[in-house]
């Protein structure tokens, strides 16, 4: 079965959006297609329609946009346009918070007191992708910015408000290093939108 393509429609709905890079050490300026990861990730948010805000803007100025809020990791540069502009959509149509993950490919083991034992069975396993796109009814009820980490983040409000899981494309995963990178590069095999 073939992956769903997303495209970015002719109108998409209004959102602001916030490219993280605080926490991640100097890996969202590492260069992918000759273009930091960075700039890959706010090109996207460009491109799928969504009004970039700098993280320093007073959280009440985003409050009061009555949009929804895109965080984009700086670590997923390459997700699609179109994917970003989708989970913007699902966010307004169910105002639940949504959540891009990816399968978990990795083998996985637990560890028992400082044994490694079992295999974990992956079937269940996500990994955070990007975005995490935050509803209007979110946004306000938020009493400040929600922070640079997503998966904490989604734990948080998981409690309080929906949260829907949405596979994101390959060209969506994380990266965590030089290699990842350059992986990501062969996998997208593009050079991204340029302003």
């Amino acid at each position: 079965m073939a992956a769903p393509t997303y495209d970015v429609p002719d109108e998409p709905a209004p959102a602001l959006g916030l490219v993280l890079d605080e926490g991640r050490g100097a890996l969202p300026y590492s260069l992918i297609h000759g273009e930091a990861l960075v700039a890959c990730a706010a090109w996207a948010l460009g491109d799928a329609g969504i009004t970039p805000v700098d993280v320093g803007v007073a959280w009440s100025s985003v409050q009061g946009a009555d949009e929804p809020l895109v965080l984009h990791d700086s670590l997923c540069p390459m997700t699609p346009a179109g994917f970003l502009a989708h989970c913007v959509q699902l966010a307004l149509d169910h105002d639940a918070v949504v959540v891009a993950v990816r399968p978990v490919t990795d083998t996985v083991k637990r560890v028992d007191d400082g044994l490694v034992g079992d295999t974990v069975d992956r079937d269940g396993l996500l990994a955070p992708s990007s975005p995490v796109v935050l509803p209007p009814s979110v946004v306000r009820a938020l009493d400040d910015f929600p922070g640079h980490d997503l998966a904490a983040l989604v734990a948080r409000l998981r409690g309080d408000h929906a949260v829907e899981l949405v596979e994101a494309p390959p060209e969506a995963r994380r990266v965590a290093s030089a290699e990842d990178v350059r992986l990501l590069e062969a996998l997208t095999g593009e050079a991204p939108h340029q302003p």
